[in-house]
């Protein structure tokens, strides 16, 4: 049975602090920029945050029409406003708080009913809200958050000295990376009924700890490539952004409704794959995440040797050695921890309940309106 705790609430409560808070530092950084002087990194700090902004305003307004099928157009006018003003993510935040107090606080005595309907439906539509929110949260995060990290470690590396907001960027960037990652994974299982909840502290644990350490790693080593050469860096980029892209292609995804946000879809998804792995089809994983992070790491030590090898004055800083030691440690222990996460941890696994839709996990499929959207975006 799907249901919608206070716990869940209550994270639902920290999920929006840290959406405002990583905000604020943007603005705080943006601010600091103009004020120094250094207008070109305030300008494409804020182009990312616009850019990231309207693509998840389209999907959260896209989702809102899909979803209330033939709405009244005055509310459908509204919606559109509150988006166009990039309110969008405050708005299902505003929803999914309101139908998540209901189901975790306003249970009546009999446990049968909640305010405003069946006990059944208003959990369904809180949990419904909160993975929506998780999903634009993912876009967010590796169309914003991640390449923004990159570019505030550049701009420390490459100059030697930050200001304290730029750490607090730096610091909050990867908080909102390790939570809406965390918080997807578990918002996926919590959505899906024939899912294995994905409960209990060692696998998150885990699958937290993998994450973070292969996305560190592979960020630091974007950055390296950045500071010997900022054009290699964006040639790099976007042969992987192409062959993410491609891939996606040939998987003849059905995520979205229309060919244009299919589209759209697809692009998001070619991006999102450049730092981190999901499979885009019901097909089994385990030959393309090895692929995946064999080649990360065959990435990752060319990039190192490079840097040995090419840019003398890059290995002679304080902070290469620091750098590389991080990241050569990093992307080993989230080698590690992905290897023990699938081998032990996988809900299918940890809980003993292996069933023939545990046994493939993919993002894509055709949408069912019955259950949550995020059935065709999982991401492993």
């Amino acid at each position: 049975i799907m249901t919608f705790t206070k716990w869940n609430f209550t994270m639902s409560v920290l999920g929006i602090v840290i959406y405002v808070a990583d905000i604020a530092a943007d603005i705080w950084v943006t601010s600091n920029y103009f004020c120094e002087g250094q207008y070109s990194l305030g300008i494409l700090t804020l182009v990312f945050r616009l850019l990231s902004s309207i693509i998840v305003q389209i999907f959260s307004y896209e989702w809102f029409k899909d979803d209330c099928g033939s709405p009244d157009p005055g509310k459908l006018n509204w919606i559109f406003l509150l988006h166009f003003l990039h309110g969008g993510i405050f708005t299902r935040y505003w929803f999914a708080l309101k139908d998540g107090y209901q189901a975790a606080f306003k249970q009546n005595s009999s446990g049968d009913k909640l305010t405003g309907g069946p006990a059944s439906i208003i959990h369904k539509r809180a949990i419904d809200a909160v993975t929506d929110i998780s999903m634009l949260r993912v876009f967010k995060t590796f169309l914003e958050t991640s390449p923004q990290l990159i570019l505030q470690i550049y701009i420390l590396m490459e100059h030697d000295k930050a200001a304290f907001s730029q750490y607090a960027s730096i610091i909050t960037s990867f908080s909102s990376i390790s939570w809406s990652t965390l918080d997807y994974q578990i918002s996926l299982r919590k959505s899906v009924p024939d899912k294995n909840q994905f409960s209990g502290v060692p696998p998150k644990l885990i699958y937290l700890l993998y994450k973070l350490f292969t996305l560190t790693s592979w960020i630091l080593s974007i950055a390296l490539v950045t500071l010997l050469n900022i054009i290699s860096s964006i040639f790099l980029l976007i042969f992987l952004w192409t062959l993410g892209f491609s891939w996606t292609l040939k998987q003849h995804t059905t995520f979205c409704t229309s060919k244009r946000m299919e589209f759209l879809y697809r692009t998001v998804v070619g991006i999102i794959l450049i730092f981190t792995f999901f499979n885009v089809k019901g097909e089994k994983t385990k030959m393309y995440i090895s692929s995946y992070y064999a080649t990360h790491v065959l990435v990752t030590l060319g990039i190192m040797c490079v840097c040995l090898f090419w840019k003398t004055s890059v290995t002679e800083q304080l902070y290469f050695t620091f750098v590389s030691i991080t990241i050569v440690l990093t992307l080993g222990l989230g080698i590690i921890c992905l290897i023990v996460y699938y081998m032990v941890f996988h809900p299918t696994i940890y809980f003993k309940q292996e069933s023939a839709s545990d046994k493939v996990d993919g993002l894509a499929g055709e949408r069912e309106k019955e259950i949550s959207r995020i059935r065709n975006f999982i991401m492993e």
